[in-house]
């Protein structure tokens, strides 16, 4: 029987493996998937996204349940954890594959992305107007292996102790709602 509470967002918000960890501590998240989408290369390898020259940005496939968590909640979450403000760029990270985007499936998905910007920008929440892409989803390419699950696997390295760990951090203690200690 199928589950029609169990939905999929797709977002891009620079660095794939900040968004993963974040995001596998989201209660209601069932499962999150580092990948590729919106460039014109079929089947991307890592290297080339790299080079800015496909067209691809780094993402993530959210696999969520509604029931559980709301796709306005989750875009949210996405918002607070890097700057939709800067164009093709998130820190030290440079490039059209680091752009902030959101990929929609669905009309609604449309309507609450533009729903949430809008109400980000009347708060003032930046400085500066979001840039964020809001596209439709053409398609979703799954990251090499060694890309699933960076941080669990590789918490002690410099990147993971001085990016990724406090993006968690930081995740935990203002949406402390919505964190999940288990995974």
């Amino acid at each position: 029987m199928k589950n029609n509470n169990i939905k999929s967002a797709y977002l891009g918000g620079g660095c794939f493996w900040c968004a993963e960890a974040v995001f596998l501590k989201v209660r209601g998240v069932l499962s999150v998937t580092p990948g590729y989408s919106g460039g014109e290369k079929e089947d991307p390898a890592y290297e080339e996204i790299c080079s800015g020259k496909t067209g691809h940005a780094e993402v993530v496939k959210i696999k969520y349940d509604e029931s559980r968590i709301s796709y306005e909640n989750l875009l949210e979450i996405f918002f607070s954890l890097h700057n939709p403000t800067t164009l093709n760029r998130q820190g030290n990270d440079v490039g059209s594959q680091y752009r902030s985007v959101i990929f929609y499936e669905t009309e609604k998905e449309l309507a609450i992305a533009n729903k949430v910007i809008d109400e980000i920008d009347k708060k003032g929440v930046y400085d500066d107007p979001i840039v964020t892409q809001v596209v439709p989803l053409e398609k979703f390419f799954e990251a090499e292996d060694y890309h699933q699950n960076y941080f669990a696997k590789n918490p002690e390295e410099a990147y993971c102790q001085a990016i990724i760990a406090p993006k968690v951090a930081k995740f935990r203690d203002k949406y402390s709602s919505f964190y999940r200690d288990e995974n």
